[in-house]
């Protein structure tokens, strides 16, 4: 029976509850040691409910000495769910049967980890609600943390439950709830106590115990011994306290402790084993058990509460550690167990050791063929100390900060490149290091030190010169002049496709963007860092292609790091071509994604260009908030990698609420460096032209619209010359440039906003008849991609010449989320949830949720109605 939880109780019942109803949660419980927590989570699992029974439980506890091995918590509670590995999709399957060596394959995105635990998951809770509880969660391994957190922020409609438990400051878990629990009340406390004991020793505990459930169990017994208390901190007491109660034991059960202590599965036949040489044999559990330190259920040894397991573990004398873990090695010789096998040799040496040291390398290299790139950067670091020289201790250190680089652990691949670079003094292997140590920093936003880093290893290796000077092009673009410019001097000098490409899209005529690609190769990958230039050759019709090519073999493959970088690229040409709708659905595709898998840069980045659209829409609130959240959260000394975009959607903001002013200044400045040459500055020219003249201040755009002049010209697109005569009949106030930007032609939005203008132009020369047709089809294209604030000027200018104007026809998907209209299109062409689950990455129920929630709002009864809808 539990005392004083009665609100923790209710917050699991009511999560419990929403489950049985189809609903997902998850929840983190935080408290110090001792603090009820494990308690909490023995309650719920033992929940039951008379009207829809108790709900299917999957549990598992994480252990210090089990931290490095790559899935040991994430096996302990899917491997009885493992018989519908069969029912995931292909990607998702292999991954799981090469995490848990039950298949072959090559590394994988470390994201469809978490994915694949996900669909696993969802599977499991179609026979009922399902409670996933995770105990001493901040000693999960790196992997098994990633895949169980990105798991539990896409829960949505699958009926599954997840609760960690977790000491206050460790295991961060950020987009999940949190609940803490904290110290029980006097009277709770008093009732937790043995009401046998004596007056003075009840008040002493009370005191000292301070709340701690732990503490008000196991400090009588220290106190009637006579202990003499102190100053010590409560968990240094209570460790005393376990420390005392098995010294007390005989040295065959403290040794079997020893062993358990050190051994992360509990499996009785391997304690027993790995115990009788050391004195321990199976008549030693009883007195363990009698003194309810530990716990017996089959052939699984569990200690009663973590704290005993630190306190067995502190208390044994360094040569009986080594000697633990060497005697684990000795019976740990199975394949399967080779990587338990590896780490214990590791344990139980002192010095160097290049036999033990290969052994853990072989680990490492598992786990990254396990996708398991966390688990093989702490291998390859402990393989490294144990190395005998200085070249094998650098090679292991590079090689462990390239998994750092994998697993997205940036600050270890920094550290380590940095330590194997000072031990060896070879041109070939600082290449190498710069590569590792210059991405690390990119992706931190540290563009200053990546650059240099990149630029400098470049000298170094001939063979890595063109990969390292093409990655350059990366930060240098960020930093702007002059470094942009140096860095295409060189990139200039080489025979590469993607260098080709690079210097033409920014100085000279563009090439063909789908020949380039077929040059690079099939990987997405290698083809990614085109899409971004496209936009700079003006080729949005080609990189859209590429894009959405990449973003269908991604979904194929299962390649779900990428997707957030592809779907921006995505948002952008689907913006770009007017289709904001499809943009709006690509953009919070991403986000979620970008979130889920800790990716911040592509958070800012994304967050940017939904300020952008809100801006079209004339949406202040929204747009105002999304360009917050895409500035915060930059790395110390570094500018939020959405900083540019936020700058046009401030200032488009202002120029379609007539704030014209306010649009120059911020407009302006993305003519500045470092953002001059980037594609949202030169996309945002016609912007501040508008704004410029509008304000009177038109000399303030004449520079940057020659530059953009000049790139219309270089890039040679209809849609940009017709932009290109936009600005100047605004700047000159000709009629000719007017028909000249109309006779070029543009994208929907674009091509809306000149026939705004020159319709403008035409009412205040007094041609109304003339102006009104061009007003009414600008005015239909505003409302149909729903841009308030033209849609508001052109009726306005359209009623000014005596006609009146049309009100918007209301839209079938208005009332949609993107989400919701994103699975609606899919459904609509006959595709089946599953289908679209493996597509978007969801469980098939959450597809269900938001169909269910999308019908009624489309005035349909089911999927079949879909296809017949203009969505």
């Amino acid at each position: 029976m539990l005392h004083g939880r009665a609100a923790e109780q209710d917050r699991i019942t009511a999560l419990v509850a929403r489950a049985r109803a189809g609903e997902s949660a998850a929840l983190v419980l935080r408290g110090g040691p001792g603090i009820g927590k494990t308690a909490l989570l023995d309650w719920a699992a033992g929940l039951t409910s008379p009207a829809g029974g108790p709900p299917r439980v999957l549990r598992a506890s994480a252990a210090e000495f089990e931290a490095e091995l790559p899935f040991a918590g994430l096996s302990q509670l899917v491997r009885p769910a493992l018989d519908r590995l069969d029912r995931l999709p292909g990607p998702q399957r292999q991954v799981l049967a090469a995490a848990f060596g039950l298949g072959g394959g090559a590394p994988a995105d470390r994201l469809l980890v978490g994915l694949a635990v996900l669909s696993l998951l969802a599977d499991l809770a179609e026979d009922g609600p399902l409670l996933c509880l995770v105990d001493d969660a901040h000693w999960l391994d790196t992997v098994s943390a990633e895949a169980l957190l990105f798991a539990a922020r896409r829960l949505h409609a699958e009926g599954v439950v997840m609760i960690f438990a977790a000491r206050d400051g460790s295991f961060p878990a950020p987009g999940l709830p949190e609940l803490t629990v904290g110290a029980l009340a006097p009277a709770d406390a008093v009732r937790l106590l043995d009401p046998r004991l004596a007056p003075e020793v009840r008040m002493r505990v009370l005191a000292e115990a301070q709340g701690n459930p732990l503490a008000l169990i196991e400090l009588p017994g220290v106190l009637d011994a006579g202990e003499a208390g102190g100053p010590l901190p409560l968990t240094d007491r209570l460790l005393a306290a376990f420390h005392g109660q098995v010294d007390r034991l005989p040295a065959g059960t403290r040794a079997l402790l020893r062993v358990a202590a050190v051994e992360d599965t509990g499996d009785l036949d391997v304690l027993l084993r790995a115990a009788a040489p050391l004195g321990g044999g199976p008549a030693d559990l009883r007195p363990a058990e009698e003194a309810r330190l530990v716990e017996v259920t089959g052939r699984r040894l569990r200690f009663r509460h973590p704290l005993v397991r630190a306190a067995v573990h502190a208390a044994a004398p360094y040569p009986e550690r080594l000697a633990v873990h060497r005697a684990l090695a000795d019976v740990l010789t199975t394949p399967e167990t080779a990587d338990r096998r590896a780490w214990h040799l590791a344990a139980a040496t002192a010095g160097p050791d290049e036999a033990v040291a290969a052994a853990l390398e072989r680990t490492a290299e598992q786990a990254r063929g396990r996708s398991g790139y966390g688990a093989a950067l702490a291998a390859y670091e402990r393989a490294a100390e144990l190395s005998g020289d200085a070249a094998a201790t650098a090679r292991r250190l590079l090689l462990a900060a390239e998994s750092g680089l994998q697993s997205g652990h940036l600050g270890d691949a920094v550290r380590l490149a940095e330590r194997a670079a000072g031990l060896v003094d070879e041109p070939t292997f600082h290449a190498r290091v710069a590569w590792v140590e210059g991405h690390a920093w990119f992706w931190q936003g540290g563009h200053q030190t990546a650059y240099d880093l990149m630029t400098r290893g470049a000298t170094l290796d001939p063979d890595q010169r063109d990969a390292l000077l093409v990655a350059a092009f990366h930060p240098a673009w960020y930093l702007g002049e002059p470094h942009l410019g140096d860095c295409l001097d060189q990139l200039a000098t080489l025979d590469h496709p993607v260098a080709r490409y690079q210097v033409a899209a920014v100085r000279g005529r563009p090439l063909p963007l789908a020949a380039t690609a077929a040059e690079v190769g099939g990987e997405p990958r290698d083809r990614l860092q085109l899409c971004g230039l496209g936009f700079v050759a003006g080729q949005d019709t080609e990189t859209y292609e590429l894009a959405s090519a990449l973003v269908a073999r991604c979904r194929a493959d299962g390649i779900l790091g990428l997707l957030p970088t592809l779907l921006f690229f995505l948002a952008e040409a689907e913006f770009f071509h007017g289709r904001h709708r499809d943009a709006t659905i690509s953009l919070d595709e991403a986000v979620r994604v970008a979130r889920d898998g800790g990716q911040p840069l592509w958070v800012s980045q994304l967050r940017a260009v939904q300020a952008v659209l809100a801006a079209v829409a004339g949406d202040e609130t929204r747009c105002q908030d999304l360009v917050a959240s895409a500035l915060d959260g930059a790395a110390a000394g570094a500018e939020a990698g959405g900083r540019a975009w936020t700058l046009w959607a401030l200032g488009l903001l202002d120029l379609g609420q007539g704030r014209a002013e306010s649009a120059v200044t911020r407009l302006a400045a993305l003519q500045e460096n470092p953002y001059a040459h980037q594609v949202c500055a030169y996309r945002s020219v016609p912007d501040l032209v508008e704004a410029a003249v509008r304000a009177g201040v038109p000399e303030r755009a004449e520079a940057a619209y020659a530059r953009f002049r000049a790139w219309a010209e270089r890039v040679d697109q209809p849609w940009a010359t017709s932009l290109a005569h936009r600005c100047r009949a605004l700047l000159t106030g000709d009629e000719q440039d007017h028909l000249l930007a109309l006779k070029a032609g543009g994208r929907p939005f674009e091509q809306a906003r000149t026939e705004l203008l020159y319709g403008e132009w035409l009412r205040r020369a007094r041609r109304r008849t003339e102006a009104r047709s061009l007003l009414h089809r600008a005015l239909q294209t505003f409302d149909q991609l729903e841009a308030a604030p033209w849609a508001a000027r052109a009726r306005g200018e359209l009623e000014a010449t005596g006609l009146r104007a049309p009100q918007p026809a209301a839209s079938a998907a208005a009332d949609l989320t993107p989400q919701e209209l994103q699975i609606a299109r899919l459904a609509g062409t006959g595709l089946s949830n599953r289908d679209i689950a493996a597509q978007l990455f969801l469980s098939p129920k959450t597809v269900a949720y938001h169909l269910y929630k999308a019908y009624p709002k489309l005035g349909v009864t089911g999927r079949a109605e879909l296809g017949a809808l203009d969505l």
